[in-house]
Formats: C-alpha cells, structure tokens, sequence
C-alpha cells in the first residue's frame, strides 16, 4: 500500500491541516468523517452519519467525541473545535502523526503519554468503531468523553432552540437515548466508564468549508454528560456509537473483523496505487432495497460521492466497471444491473434517487446509454450470458425502442440516424448544471458523447442479439448503427480546429467549443471515430485541456473559462462545467491515448497514471476528489471522495495493466 501520511510539522500547520479529511463508511450510505486534525469543518462531519433507509435518509446523529486527559490534576484537550472566532480547545498541537491504513489512525503524545487512536465502521450496519491504545504511559490517568448530539438531517444544522430529549439509560457503560419521538435511538459503549449527567447545549460550532462555500456554517450541538474512565500503559479501549443496541459487542474484535475484510479486497493485488484505489472503490457500494409485487429485494447500487449525493444513474453506469468488475465484485454488479432494470421508465434510466421515497428523477439522457456501455463490460468480464440475456435484454429492447419512436425531453433518433436530445431549460448531459432557468452548459442538439454513446449502445444491443440467436435483428440494428457512424464522420469533425465540434445544436449549427466529451468518441469499446485525426485531437486536448489530476472542461482559451471554483452556490455552480477540472475524465483520456496501440501512447498513459498518484495523500485521504481548480495548483474541490473519480482510474489501471 502507498504511505498516506501526515507528520507532526503537516499536523501542526493548522490553517492547511484541516483542508485535509478522513472517511469511513458503512456499505448503508452511512460514513464517519471529519478533518483530520479533528476539527469538524463541514456540516456533513460526524461520527455516526447513519443511513435510516439505505441508501438515504441519512442522519447526522452523533457530531463528534472530544477527549480530555487528566494526569496529576491537569487537563489535556486532545479535540479541537471552531468557534469561529477561535480555535478551542487546540488538542491537534499534540498530534505527532496521522496514517491511513485500512482505516484512519492518530497518535497523540501527551506529557509522556502517547495514545493511538483509530476509527472504522461497520460494514452493513449504522455503528461506528473509536479504538484507543495507550502505547506508553509514566502512570495511569484518566480519560474523559464528551458527545455532542446533532440529531438531524445531514444536509441541516441544528440549533438550540430545538428540543433534543434529555433523558438517557446508563448501564453498564452503555448509554442510550432517543433524541426526539421517531428519531433512531443513539448507543454509545464505553466499557468500564462512569457517567455523569449534566444536559446543556453548546453553542456556535463554525465549520469553515461550509462558510468559503458560501452556505450557513454555524451550529449549536448537545450533550447530555461526560464518561470518564482510568487507562494505563498497555491498555486498550473499545467505544461504540451506534443505531442498534451494542450490548455483547466487542469493539476491538468488530475492528479486528473489518481489518482483515478489508485487508481480503486487495490481497490479490500488487500495484500499491491499485491497492488504494480498490480500499476507496468499496466505500461507494451500497445496499438498495428493490420493491416488485410488493416483495422487497435486496440489490446494490453506487453512491455517487460523498458527503452529499446518493445515488446518481449517470454515475452508477460510469462507475460500475471500475469499482466492481475491476475488483471482482462480480455479484455487486449483477445486483446494480438488476436494481436499475426495476427502474427504467420510457426507456430511460433515473437520472438520481432521491431521500425521502420521493420518486425517482429522469432527466438524463447519457445515463441511460451508460448502461449498455456497463453490461458489455459485465458480460466480457464474467461470461454471464444466461443472467443479461433472460433478464436485461428484454429491458434493453424497450430502451432502444423508446429512442427511435421518442421519449422525454425530445430525446429521439433524428433522420440521419443520429441522438437528438433537449428542451429549453433543460439539462440532460453530464454538462447539468441549471440556475433557476439558467441552463449554464446549454446542449442541446446532438451532443458528440451522446452520439458515440449511442453507437455503442447499438452495437452492444445487437451483439447481445446475436448471442440470443436473433440474427436477423442484430443485423436490422447493425444498419442503424452504421447510419450513426458515417453520420457523425460527416458532420463532427471541425476541420480549422483539428478536433471534434462538441454538439450540433437544435438549428443545425456545430459548436466548436473545446471540451473533453470528444474523448468518447474515440475511447468507448466501439469508437465511432478512429482514423488518423485520433492523434490531432489528442494532442489538443493534452496541449489545452489535460492537468495531472484530470481534465479541464473548458479550454483556458475560451473566454467562458472560470479557473477557480469557489464562492457562494451561484459562483461555483455557473463554472462546474466551465474550467473545473474532473478526475473522471482520466479514464477515457488514457483510453482514446492507448487505443493508438503504439509504445509511445503506452508510455504517456503510464506517466498520466504516476502524476496522479499524489492526489491520495491530499483532500479526503486514500480517495479521489470530484474536480479541482482549472488553474495552477488545481486545489481539490466539490465532493472529497467521487465515486467515478475511483473507479475510472483504477479501471484502466487494471484493464490495461498500467
């Protein structure tokens, strides 16, 4: 594994310590997550984020656990916290080390004491694991716990004015409390501890991230008492904070447990690079339960990112093939195929699922053709002919159908067989962003992706008749196909540029805008464009486009082009697509360079890979964040972990054997 550490001197550097973060999830679409130096900085960190029905309705239940130590009647804050006007109390200043192995660990040293603390979660439950080991210590001392309730939505803040039950169960160092009627009841488990009532609200906790976002970023939190208990040398202590009733669990052995499953998804792996990428991949998939017929069935899905998205269609499809083909989770991809094949509608996949069982949305007119690009990738990776064949081709026939006879948004086959998709104020590709009736990124026409997308989803179609015996089909979709493909020779390539227009738009008219979705063209498993201009685009793209952590979306030589991301919703939402640099797009970019075939193409997609790698060791370590600034140094932005940032990377790392 790579070494994802941070030093006493990188701790202590307050300022540019906390830009740094940690995650822990729980396969629920629950997590732990904080900064590293302890100090929550967004409204989304917490210790117990649990998933009330996964993957959504997710809960910030329990903010934080700060820790005192007492020795010969002095105390020693180890937590720090933001109140805006001050940093207190400052317990990062006794930080000697941080590490990211297969979870996160600290090391505090504190006159002569030198405790390690570590945090995991556990898989398929709402329960977070907080391990403490006192590797040396002059004498016994006593440690005390202080946690702060937040009891609320993850995407709220909660206030003093609201009312959190006060009343709690102690017993046996289990404290128990259910912190308002219909609220999932909060364990925590501290074995051996006293504990010491005394309810009281705390007030103005600042969280700096939400503030530069432009968002509110104070919040009150509570707490009902403190649990102390004495440690010595040698010592070590298990805490559980929980959803569920912990009576009879074993902290240390339930962290041993999740070690050694983690240490089972890379043991089969060499590449430290991939390694790491596998430990992130298996924090985005989570369970989904499918109703059908009134029977509940349980399948998976993706989370998009953390700390905000559930899961999306779009990123699902992308991801798929990274996260689980490239890992061996063949069976976790069969059960996301299955789940999104219950939730087509008009042919089209949800663009997301949203919280609260409000219904699903679909709006995209991409994520549908991602699926066709996923189960090719599926079928060539686990032979599984008898599953997609009896079970999702009869759902692929109604999705190929809608598109020819029309679905939502004007999405139809246009005359020269080529994906017309688009209303005004609407955003259907990847490009999505709209501000009340702002569409930002505005596509619509016939996108160039779209097209290549497209392609591809009608020569998998056909294949996949074929394998059913249906010939004279295939043969019927392999004509539409070829329509597609001299269609978009002609009309695509923008012959002063030397690259591909991005979209043809509704009257007709191509737009020579340079961007990166021409990648797709030349990158997916039938590249709808593979002559000599392959090496022209390339380069252009690699010249205006390529930094070390992804690809701009925007050419810097465009007068649209934003390069840094950053400010209130507005700011930053008008330039997502308009400079912001994705880590996705490295997938398909050293895809279009290795379909050269040609040692030199080999050689730059191996160092594209190597300037990457120090991306881990920054943001939230050990993943790989949504986009970054355009400009130099391309600061990490958006979600701190992107599920398609993970799997796009360690895909073509495995696929390629880069």
């Amino acid at each position: 594994m790579l070494k994802l550490s941070k030093d006493r001197a990188s701790l202590q550097d307050f300022t540019k310590a906390r830009l740094d973060e940690w995650l822990e999830t729980n396969g629920l679409g629950g997590w732990a997550s904080a900064s590293i130096t302890g100090c929550n900085t967004r409204r989304y960190h917490g210790l117990l984020v649990a998933s009330i029905h996964p993957p959504t309705d997710r809960m910030n239940l329990v903010s934080k656990l700060d820790e005192t130590i007492v020795l010969d009647g002095n105390r020693h804050e180890l937590s720090t916290n933001d109140f805006g006007n001050a940093i207190n109390p400052t317990g990062y200043q006794y930080l000697v080390s941080f590490n990211k192995g297969f979870s996160p660990e600290w090391i505090f040293e504190v006159n002569g004491i030198r405790l390690k603390k570590t945090i995991a979660m556990v898989q398929g439950e709402n329960t977070t694991l907080i391990n403490y080991q006192v590797l040396k210590s002059p004498k016994r001392f006593t440690i005390e716990f202080l946690p702060f309730i937040a009891a609320r939505g993850y995407h709220s803040l909660q206030h003093a004015y609201k009312n959190i039950y006060w009343d709690v169960d102690f017993q046996n160092g289990v404290f128990h409390n259910i912190p308002y009627e219909g609220a999932p009841g909060i364990y925590i488990s501290i074995p051996g501890s006293q504990y010491v009532h005394d309810p009281k609200w705390f007030y103005r906790f600042n969280y700096a991230i939400e503030k530069y976002r432009g968002l509110d970023y104070e919040e009150d939190l509570f707490n009902h008492g403190t649990f102390c208990i004495d440690l010595a040398e040698g010592d070590t202590l298990g805490i559980i904070l929980s959803t569920e009733n912990p009576a009879g669990k074993n902290a240390v052995a339930l962290f041993e447990r999740e070690t050694e499953r983690k240490a089972s998804l890379i043991q089969r792996t060499s590449n430290s690079f991939a390694q790491e990428l596998k430990l992130a991949a298996d924090q985005f998939i989570v369970k989904r339960d499918v109703i059908e017929n009134s029977a509940v069935e349980s399948l998976k899905t993706i989370i998009a990112g953390y700390h905000w998205f559930a899961d999306w269609g779009r990123d699902t499809m992308i991801s798929l093939p990274g996260l689980c083909l490239s890992t061996g989770r063949y069976e976790d991809a069969k059960k996301i195929i299955e789940a999104f094949s219950k939730n087509v509608s008009m042919g089209m996949l949800p663009n997301r699922f949203q919280d609260n069982n409000e219904p699903p949305e679909y709006n995209t007119v991409d994520g549908t053709l991602w699926y066709f690009i996923a189960i090719h990738k599926y079928v060539e990776t686990t032979n599984d002919n008898a599953f997609i064949l009896d079970k999702i081709l009869p759902v692929l026939k109604d999705i190929i159908d809608w598109h020819f006879k029309g679905t939502r948004y004007n999405i139809h086959v246009d005359n020269d067989g080529l994906l017309f998709a688009g209303e005004k104020g609407q955003q259907l590709t990847w490009m999505d962003v709209r501000i009340g009736d702002w569409v930002v990124t505005p596509r619509m026409g016939k996108p160039v992706e779209i097209q290549a997308l497209w392609y591809n989803a009608l020569r998998i179609f056909a294949r996949l008749l074929e394998l059913n015996g249906q010939s004279r089909d295939a043969n019927l979709v392999n004509v539409s196909a070829e329509k597609a493909r001299k269609s978009f020779g002609e009309r695509f390539w923008y012959t002063e540029g030397r690259y591909l227009y991005d979209v043809i738009d509704e009257n007709n008219n191509p737009d020579a805008t340079l961007r990166p979705n021409q990648l797709l063209a030349m990158s997916l498993p039938y590249p709808i464009f593979d002559d000599e201009r392959s090496t022209d685009i390339l380069q252009i793209i690699k010249s205006k486009l390529y930094t070390p952590v992804g690809l701009r979306s925007l050419s810097p030589d465009d007068k649209r082009y934003v390069g840094h991301y950053g400010g209130d919703p507005f700011k930053r939402d008008s330039c997502y697509h308009q400079g912001a640099v994705w880590s996705w797009l490295l997938g398909p970019y050293i895809e279009a360079w290795l379909k050269l075939k040609n040692e030199t193409a080999l050689k730059y997609s191996k160092e594209v890979i190597g300037a990457f790698a120090y991306h881990l060791n920054e943001a939230c370590i050990g993943s790989v964040s949504e986009i970054f600034d355009g400009d130099v140094p391309h600061a990490p932005r958006g979600c701190v972990a992107q599920a398609w940032g993970v799997a796009e990377v360690l895909r073509v790392i495995s696929e390629y054997q880069l």
